[in-house]
């Protein structure tokens, strides 16, 4: 049995978009023909986190878990920063050093957004001889807030101080992994014109898997508050996540082709109610609505609901699962791929895209997208693309269709295999012959 060390801080019970690939992979990788131990950061230390105790049970549970306790955020938020890197990667590099000396591991892999981890592989490469792994979950050098001109999380001078530091660092941690994983082939194309000498041959995209033991977790706890109620009389179309800047296009297209659909249909389009849960990730006293504003401008606030605050993931589950329809939305960004997609396709429940011509949302092959999704990215087309949404999800009762007929399609999409893909990906990163430029 070969051992894989995977470096996940946000790791369950802490409710972070950044663990589930790790967290879908853990029941099948044994099978697979690997032991994993995780090294993450203990809850407590994590600034904000949403714990979630119920997603301890989702994977095995005598998984061996290390844990390691940073500077709480209490005493550096009064000097101006609460990175977590910054708070615990000192704790995580210490750990990691000690695990790696006292024990033999195959392979070390890194999946978070908390990039900075990157930099402790070629330290572990040069020092253990242990290959690594790199998940890109999100672009590391990021150009889109200099592109838009939306203001980064964090404010600009933090921002431009990260992207500093990514710059320093991202080149030679890219060029001494032995594979890198990516949720997005965006993310192949920029990387590859960033550093020409990288083969592509290294890259490997690898969307996030969709449990369907998750979805039947969620139906068997319903919210004991829940945000949304069952009414024969009212259409609940739900989106459950984060709701950012570079979605206002998507939004506005939404709302806009709604406003056309009540204008025209009045009756029909009074039992609509647009749900938007968790649009914010910051604590429950900073979060502040982000959708309510755009659908004000647009004139049919009346019809939208929006809960900043974040819930549990396995409540969120519970809204998109027992929803009349799940709202999927794409970001001015063409590279963005939506994580939830598939487990949204796997509740069964109808539903209605909306995203980036160029992204990979709208370019998916699966068959029910053409009824069901509309796109953005071309001024040109915007009016049509409303119209048609008007016309053909919400005058054509989308919210009746589910996309049973992509349901085959999906059995590529499960978390058994995508760990499957994974577990190959780990076997070719540690064959002597794995080529590194």
């Amino acid at each position: 049995m070969r051992r894989v060390l995977i470096i996940s801080p946000h790791f369950a019970p802490v409710n972070a978009p950044d663990m589930h690939r790790v967290r879908l992979a853990l029941p099948y990788l044994r099978a697979l023909g690997w032991e994993p131990t995780v090294l993450a950061v203990d809850p407590d230390t994590i600034e904000g986190a949403v714990i979630e105790p119920r997603l301890l049970d989702s994977y095995p549970a005598d998984l061996r878990v290390v844990r390691v306790r940073g500077v709480p955020a209490r005493f550096t938020r009064p000097f101006g920063f609460g990175s977590l890197w910054w708070r615990s990667g000192r704790a995580l590099r210490r750990a990691g050093d000690r695990l790696l000396k006292a024990e033999a591991f195959d392979l070390i892999f890194f999946s978070t957004t908390q990039f900075n981890t990157f930099t402790l592989g070629p330290r572990w490469l040069k020092r253990f001889k242990v290959p690594y792994v790199l998940d890109y979950q999100d672009p590391w050098v990021n150009d889109h807030y200099s592109r838009t001109g939306e203001r980064p999380p964090g404010g600009s001078l933090r921002f431009r101080l990260s992207q500093i530091s990514a710059r320093r660092h991202e080149s030679r941690v890219v060029h001494q992994a032995a594979a890198i994983i990516t949720v997005s082939p965006a993310y192949i194309t920029d990387l590859t014109a960033r550093y020409p000498a990288l083969r592509r041959s290294r890259f490997h995209p690898l969307p996030f898997g969709a449990a369907v033991q998750d979805i039947a977790v969620a139906l068997n706890f319903p919210p004991g508050q829940p945000l949304v109620f069952p009414d024969e009389n009212c259409v609940n179309v739900v989106y459950a996540g984060r709701c950012v800047p570079g979605m206002v296009p998507a939004l506005t297209l939404l709302f806009r082709a709604f406003r056309r659909f009540l204008d025209r249909q009045p009756d029909a389009a009074r039992r609509f109610r647009f749900h938007f849960i968790g649009t914010n990730y910051a604590p429950a006293p900073l979060a502040r609505p982000t959708v309510l504003p755009i659908a004000t401008s647009e004139g049919v606030a009346d019809y939208v609901r929006e809960q900043p605050v974040r819930v549990p993931y396995f409540e969120a589950l519970y809204y998109q699962a027992t929803a009349d329809a799940i709202l999927v939305l794409g970001s001015d960004d063409p590279g963005y791929n939506a994580s939830k997609l598939h487990s949204c396709l796997l509740t069964g429940r109808p539903m209605l895209c909306i995203a980036h011509r160029a992204s990979p949302i709208y370019q998916s092959g699966l068959v029910y997208m053409p009824r069901s999704t509309f796109g953005f990215g071309d001024e040109t087309s915007t009016d049509v693309e409303i119209s048609r949404m008007a016309e053909t999800w919400f005058a054509g009762e989308g919210h009746l269709k589910a996309p049973a007929e992509a349901c085959d399609q999906l059995a590529a999409q499960t978390a058994e295999a995508m760990t499957r893909a994974l577990a190959k990906i780990f076997e070719d990163s540690t064959r002597p012959s794995t080529p590194l430029p």
